[in-house]
């Protein structure tokens, strides 16, 4: 392959890069990973007020459930526990 070929080549690449660059940049995210998991037991999720689960579901970047509280809880153990916790 000639060394202008090669020129056009790597151009065109860093063109595409930077239009895949760009749709990523225009895309809104809401999921963040965090730091932790969280290292609440069953126990824990089943005497938790709405309003922590609420925030917990936010920072973990899972839909706030709109329902009765123990739907809410139900929902955080299957999301957070493993089966033996």
């Amino acid at each position: 392959m000639s060394t202008s070929a090669v020129s056009n080549a790597k151009a065109v690449a860093n063109k595409m890069n930077g239009h895949r660059n760009k749709a990523r940049d225009d895309q809104k995210s809401c999921f963040q990973m965090p730091l932790h998991y969280p290292r609440y037991t069953k126990v824990d999720y089943e005497d938790m007020p709405e309003w922590k689960l609420d925030r917990l579901f936010v920072e973990y970047g899972l839909p706030v459930i709109t329902g009765d509280l123990d739907g809410k809880r139900k929902f955080a153990i299957g999301a957070f526990l493993w089966s033996h916790q």
